[in-house]
């Protein structure tokens, strides 16, 4: 509750954070947002493969032209401004930028970005959670080892579920179960890009004039991006995923502490639509939540007397957040690694990882589309199960080879693939996966 004070303090010694952000897309694009309202933070400057579509956004969010018009890196921190650049090694690699925010969505840049800026010395903030989930505890540990703070992104669903497991564990309570609301139903599982806009209620040509990416959206709907972010999660919390994956059952949040009653510690998405499609009263399509116990007769009265959502045993009780505001909140998490060295969330553990799972029938020789595409979705489930199944994680389900034949509904394993061994991406997921033992619920 301090951040914005120390922020101040930052401005008046002339000294504002100093960010490298890297990915200038739609996350990118709303922190930039709010970064030029933020006192004592400046984004000196912004890597970005394709500059023209860079430059189009930042003037579509109010940037004026000269704000993001420095000649050089030298310029931006000289006069406050911002340099646009292609080359993201290089803006880490400057020993005036502070913190990096690592926006790409793809995970062996990611990990790349990541590993960079440890090595430069560098805070990172992970907007990157497909990154983060394929080998997100290893690079933590690898940034707590170089004296840097590695962070999940405040704004974020799984930041802000962190947030609120851990104000709940520091009053004492045990939590039972946390997640975010999505709408679902079973049948997305198999939703492909060519089908995914019938299921948003758009037109072809809507998405289009409104410059929707198909295959992005079909992560969202057909359950990888909710695998992914319950996965980040559990690994931050010790929480654990169900063992045969996300179950999705249909809560409103006056049922929350009733649906979760008895859990024993784990993540769950809860959907906005009932099996039949039919709206979910009370449903927290965009939010966040945890359910938590109260452990004493004491404790369960204070809940009836000051209105607590609880079960109608009065023992199990939930506490939630409707919507997030995504990157217009990720100067939370640059302040706090900045000014306070403390992560919005990071893996601490491994405990849940995201399998790809065949969609329909994949055959030898077909090349896997990856996140969001036709042919694999994600399947949050425990580490340990991953482990033992030598499951192929969704973050290097992208342009690999099947070498043998994979039936509708099975999750695929490393010996399903041609992988290059030689990868970063791949070497730095072996390394986590020899970290040692995958954490059970709760540690």
């Amino acid at each position: 509750m301090n951040l914005h004070r120390l922020l101040r303090a930052r401005a008046a010694e002339g000294r504002p954070i100093t960010v490298g952000l890297i990915g200038a897309g739609k996350f990118g694009s709303m922190f930039l947002a709010s970064a030029q309202r933020m006192t004592g933070l400046q984004v000196a400057g912004i890597a970005d493969l394709a500059l023209p579509r860079a430059r189009d956004g930042l003037a579509r969010i109010g940037w004026p032209a000269a704000q993001y018009g420095a000649a050089s890196l030298d310029a931006a921190l000289a006069g406050g401004g911002t340099f646009l650049t292609e080359d993201a090694a290089a803006l880490i690699a400057d020993p005036r930028i502070e913190v990096i925010v690592e926006c790409t969505g793809h995970p062996a840049a990611g990990i790349r970005h990541a590993l960079a800026a440890i090595g430069h010395g560098k805070h990172i903030v992970m907007v990157n959670v497909e990154a983060d989930v394929l080998a997100g505890p290893l690079l933590a540990a690898r940034a707590k080892a170089a004296g840097v703070v590695y962070s999940m992104a405040y704004g974020d669903q799984p930041a802000l579920v962190c947030e609120i497991v851990d104000t709940l564990r520091t009053e004492g309570f045990t939590v039972i179960a946390a997640g975010k609301g999505t709408k679902y139903l079973p049948e997305y599982h198999a939703s492909t890009p060519a089908t995914v806009w019938g299921h948003y209620g758009l037109s072809e040509e809507q998405a289009r004039v409104g410059g929707m990416n198909p295959q992005m959206f079909n992560s969202f709907l057909d359950g990888t991006k909710s695998g992914i972010e319950m996965a980040a999660i559990a690994n931050a919390t010790g929480l654990a995923p169900p063992e045969d994956g996300l179950a999705f059952p249909p809560c409103g949040v006056q049922d929350l502490p009733r649906v979760f009653a008895g859990s024993t510690g784990k993540v769950e998405v809860i959907s906005s639509l009932e099996r039949d499609g039919r709206p979910v009263v009370g449903d927290l399509r965009w939010g966040v939540y945890a359910v938590f116990e109260g452990e004493t007769d004491y404790i369960r009265r204070c809940f009836a007397e000051y209105g607590v959502a609880t079960d109608p045993s009065g023992r199990y009780a939930a506490l939630w957040r409707p919507y997030h505001f995504i990157g217009l909140e990720l100067g939370v998490s640059v302040a706090s690694a900045a000014l306070r060295g403390e992560p919005t969330g990071c893996g601490e553990t491994w405990s849940g990882d995201v399998a790809a799972t065949a969609k329909r029938d994949l055959g030898v020789g077909e090349v896997l589309d990856g996140e969001g595409g036709a042919m694999v979705w994600g399947k949050c489930i425990p580490a340990a199960r991953s482990l033992a199944h030598g499951a192929l994680p969704i973050g290097l389900a992208h342009g690999v080879r099947l070498t043998r034949p994979v039936r509708a509904g099975a999750i695929l394993s490393y010996a399903d693939v041609a992988l290059d061994e030689a990868s970063e991406a791949v070497t730095i997921r072996r390394a986590m996966e020899a970290m040692g033992r995958p954490a059970k619920a709760g540690e």
